[in-house]
């Protein structure tokens, strides 16, 4: 492997996780890793809202506490950004608007859709913005920072409006892997179609142009440099939980060092196991459910915050509940479920940070998550969180058991 020399790479380790100086050095490795000037971030997800637009919303923060003007172009909705950022909705178009009862049943080409036709939205409205100055004029865009599947359009209008750089966001681990990880998924539980096949051929194209590629953690670094990206093209972007997910109102998380609360914070009569994010093949879902159901223990539950986007997912899962009763699918907040929660759990074939996790260990909700998952570079033993080998339905099984009988994970 290619010995990194980027400053901020994951080498440079931050302090243990998730105290306030560990918070403080990842904002600092935010602020130092983005360009200076005048910068538009790009992303088709609702400013703050879900993954996707909780990442958005951390780089424009981070422009915002560098002082740096902004603008965003990203989905309609969301939380109100930093008074230093401009932002611009645009509504969702395409195909995929167009005719929804067709593509519902095609979440891959769903995907490529709402992917393309944000592309090409949000390049008219950087060349709007952006106008290609005369000779001698200055840009009114210095420099473009968009998230990858969506980003080649808007490269292209970059180029024209005479961007000092163009930077892309990988939300993921490298497309090929995701699509190697996906496919391994799809093979146990063909429920559902996949679609990083149908965005891989674009994403190389935008990784070929990119002056810089963002990731977000050690999991991601690894598969670009394992696919042959140079180490110079990567700069880290640290992600940090929503700060609103904290381990009790009295007792915050002590500086450098996670604090323990048990007793103070509210749990249920059942030893209940989370799941937090989308209902899917992908991030490990029915494997989750599998895995549960071979424990026979009538004081355990698992609920499953977040909601299926496929048919295929929706009938395994109705099933699974009404087979089980201890099952049960709960949409909404997850921020409640987490207070009550005696165990986290993200059995993901691939994630390349994974936020839910991560904003559980903040609640001091200990967590077990694959080998697959971004955030588990945060886990440092017992007593936060186990590493599972991905797939392995007998070991998430038996670390569940585990934790239940206070084995591992402080009991």
């Amino acid at each position: 492997m290619t010995a990194s020399v980027d400053p901020h790479s994951p080498r440079d380790r931050a302090p243990a996780p998730l105290g306030a100086s560990w918070r403080a050095e990842r904002e600092r490795i935010q602020e130092a890793a983005l360009p200076r000037g005048r910068v538009v971030v790009s992303c088709s997800a609702p400013f703050g809202r879900g993954g996707l637009g909780r990442h958005v919303k951390e780089i424009a923060d981070a422009l915002d506490r560098g002082g740096q003007p902004g603008m965003c172009i990203c989905g309609p909705g969301g939380e109100p950004a930093p008074a230093s950022c401009a932002r611009r909705e645009l509504p969702p178009r395409g195909l995929g608007a167009a005719l929804p009862p067709l593509v519902s049943h095609f979440p891959a080409w769903r995907a490529w859709s709402a992917s393309v036709a944000f592309d090409a939205q949000a390049a008219r409205e950087l060349l709007a913005t952006g106008t290609p100055p005369a000779v001698g004029e200055l840009p009114a865009i210095d420099h473009l920072i968009a998230f990858n599947g969506q980003a080649l359009a808007q490269f292209e209008a970059a180029r024209k409006a005479r961007c000092e750089s163009i930077s892309l966001v990988a939300a993921n681990s490298h497309l090929r892997r995701v699509v190697r990880q996906h496919d391994q998924a799809l093979r146990r539980y063909p429920i559902e179609h996949s679609w990083p096949r149908h965005l891989l051929r674009r994403n190389l194209r935008e990784y070929a142009q990119a002056d810089r590629i963002y990731v977000a953690s050690e999991y991601i670094w690894e598969s670009f440099i394992e696919e042959g990206i140079a180490a110079e093209s990567l700069s880290r972007f640290p992600l940090t939980p929503d700060p609103r997910y904290r381990a009790d109102d009295a007792q915050a998380l002590a500086d450098d060092a996670r604090e323990h609360v048990d007793d103070a914070r509210e749990r249920s009569d059942t030893f209940d196991v989370v799941y937090v994010g989308s209902l899917t093949v992908a991030k490990g879902v029915p494997l989750l459910v599998d895995a549960f159901r071979r424990l026979a223990h009538t004081d355990m539950r698992l609920v499953l915050v977040g909601g299926w986007g496929t048919r295929g997912m929706r009938r395994f899962l109705e099933r699974a509940c009404a087979q089980d009763p201890r099952i049960s699918v709960s949409p909404g907040d997850p921020l409640p479920h987490l207070r009550s929660a005696r165990l986290c759990v993200h059995p993901a074939y691939e994630d390349g940070f994974a936020y839910a996790p991560a904003e559980a260990l903040a609640c001091g909700v200990p967590v077990i998550v694959s080998e697959d998952t971004g955030m588990k570079e945060l886990i440092e033993g017992e007593p936060s969180g186990l590493i599972v080998p991905t797939g392995d339905l007998q070991a998430l099984s038996e670390a569940i058991d585990a934790a239940y009988a206070g084995e591992i994970l402080g009991g």
